[in-house]
Formats: structure tokens, C-alpha cells, sequence
């Protein structure tokens, strides 16, 4: 007992005397690793022979997120060991990026040089906040030609897009563009005329479909229906597609009607052999209970 206890004293002094040897190799402004026995900086200051050394910080920066370096500050850019500061033009903006100029110019003028210059906007054009292109677009009603804005002449039977590049109009439902006007589409019987600008310029009514240059009646069998196209047909559940009729499925004895319900599958315990349903060989592994 008295030899134990003597053990553990001289192991805790052994700790004490080690710690503090530790403690001692330690500089100031550093502290113990979060794993191992090493020590790092503290935050504002780097490793500087075997201690650690205060980062200097110059005018108009500031410490980084991790501490071991600094950042300047927005409307200044970093030049050597200092922060400069950027030189926004008039009519510019900073954008607090650290690369490219730092600025840029406000809506309706362009970048020139070390200025910015504004943009010339012809009648019926306003401008925009690209820094590429022509800094300008056509109001609603006009497209653009060369530097001017020009009025949209819809020729009859037309609408205007709105769109900011020529022609700026299309044809309305039931016409088709040709030579720069509007032709009506010739719309047969149990038709009617689409948005499309391209195809013939009409499509079929439910139940027809287009056949040559017209609408003609699908003829929809016994046992089927119309899908939800209007165009097709297909057979009811129960019936199966044979050429243009519905065949009642026939549905041998220990089988029932597949998910889609126009063929067939055998019930549980059974498997297909040609048209019927056999029940299925129960081998000694497929026995229930056998954990062999």
C-alpha cells in the first residue's frame, strides 16, 4: 500500500516537472496544438524563428478570417505591403471586387480608359446595364438600325412581339408569313389554325387525324376509346390490340389481367408455360423454414 502510494506521488511530480519543462519551451503568444505536443501562434501573430512575431497590420486593412494574414479594406486594393486606395471616376461605383479596376461605371455610361463616358441613346431607346454591345435597346414598338430606333410596320393581319430585333411582328393564328406578309392558311374541314411558324399551320380536331392536306375520322373500334391526345386509339382494360380490333384477353385458370390490363400474368405459386398457368415445382430449398 505505502509502495503504491509512493508510485503515484512520484509520477504526479514526474507530470508537474514535465508540464512545466513543456510550459517553458512555449513562447509567448502561442499556445498547445488542439492534437499532438506541439504549440502554435496565436491569432494576429506567425512563427518568427522559435517564437511568434505580430502580424503588422498597415493603415486600412484588416485581419483576415483565419488570422494569419490581413486584407484591405473595401475601396482599397493591396500595392506591396500597403492598401491604396481605388479611384472611383465620376459617374462609377465601387463593386468591392479585388481584381479587374475595382469600379464600375453607372447605368447609361461606358467604361473609356480610366473614365466613363456616356452612352449616346438614340430616340425611342433607353440604356441598359451591359458593359458589352451597344449599352442601349429599342423601347416596345421599335428595332434597332445601325445607332437609331425605327418604327415596326406590321403588315395586316399581324401583331407586334416586342421583341428588340427585327422583324419585331409575327403572323396571327390562322396566317403564315410570306414575303413580308401575312397569307392566310387554307384550314381544312374539322381543322383549326396553330401559333406555329413552321408545319402546315393548322392542326386536326379530337378525333381526326391529318391525312395529306385533310382532317379525316378515326375510326375507333369496338372495346376502345380515344387517348388523351385525341389523336390515337387504344383499347379498353380486358382487351388487347390484334390490327385494327380489340381482342377480348383471354385469361387462363390461376392467372388475372396485368397492370396495363391488356395481357396477362399467373397468380402467386404458378408459372407461364405457352397459354396456362402450372403450379410452380416446390423444391426442398424453396421450402419454407429450410435454412439450410
Amino acid at each position: 500500500m505505502i509502495h503504491d502510494l509512493r508510485v503515484i506521488l512520484i509520477g504526479a511530480a514526474l507530470s508537474v516537472v514535465l508540464g512545466q519543462a513543456h510550459a517553458a519551451e512555449m513562447p509567448a503568444h502561442a499556445h498547445p496544438k488542439q492534437f499532438g505536443s506541439d504549440w502554435e501562434c496565436d491569432r494576429g501573430y506567425l512563427p518568427s524563428g522559435d517564437g511568434c512575431a505580430a502580424i503588422e497590420v498597415p493603415k486600412n486593412a484588416y485581419l483576415g478570417s483565419f488570422g494569419r494574414g490581413w486584407e484591405c479594406r473595401r475601396g482599397f486594393r493591396r500595392e506591396g505591403e500597403k492598401c491604396a486606395a481605388i479611384k472611383v471616376p465620376e459617374n462609377a461605383f465601387l463593386t468591392g471586387s479585388a481584381y479587374d479596376s475595382g469600379w464600375e461605371c453607372r447605368r447609361g455610361y461606358r467604361a473609356v480608359g480610366e473614365g466613363c463616358v456616356a452612352i449616346e441613346v438614340p430616340a425611342h431607346a433607353y440604356p441598359t446595364y451591359q458593359t458589352y454591345g451597344r449599352g442601349w435597346e429599342c423601347v416596345p414598338g421599335y428595332v434597332p438600325r445601325g445607332e437609331a430606333c425605327v418604327s415596326i410596320d406590321a403588315p395586316a393581319n399581324a401583331h407586334l412581339t416586342y421583341e428588340s430585333y427585327e422583324p419585331g411582328w409575327e403572323c396571327n393564328p390562322g396566317y403564315r408569313e410570306t414575303n413580308g406578309a401575312c397569307a392566310r392558311v387554307k384550314v381544312p374541314e374539322h381543322g383549326y389554325p396553330n401559333y406555329l411558324s413552321y408545319g402546315p399551320g393548322w392542326e386536326c380536331e379530337r378525333g381526326y387525324r391529318s391525312e395529306h392536306d385533310m382532317c379525316v375520322a378515326i375510326d375507333v373500334p369496338a372495346n376502345a376509346f380515344l387517348d388523351s391526345s385525341g389523336g390515337r386509339w387504344q383499347c379498353e382494360r380486358g382487351f388487347e390490340r390484334v390490327g385494327d380490333s380489340c381482342k377480348k384477353v383471354d385469361v387462363p385458370a390461376n392467372a388475372h389481367l396485368e397492370y396495363l390490363g391488356h395481357g396477362w400474368d399467373c397468380n402467386r405459386g404458378y408459372e407461364r408455360q405457352e397459354d396456362e398457368c402450372l403450379a410452380r415445382e416446390v423444391l426442398a430449398g424453396d421450402a419454407i423454414g429450410d435454412t439450410r
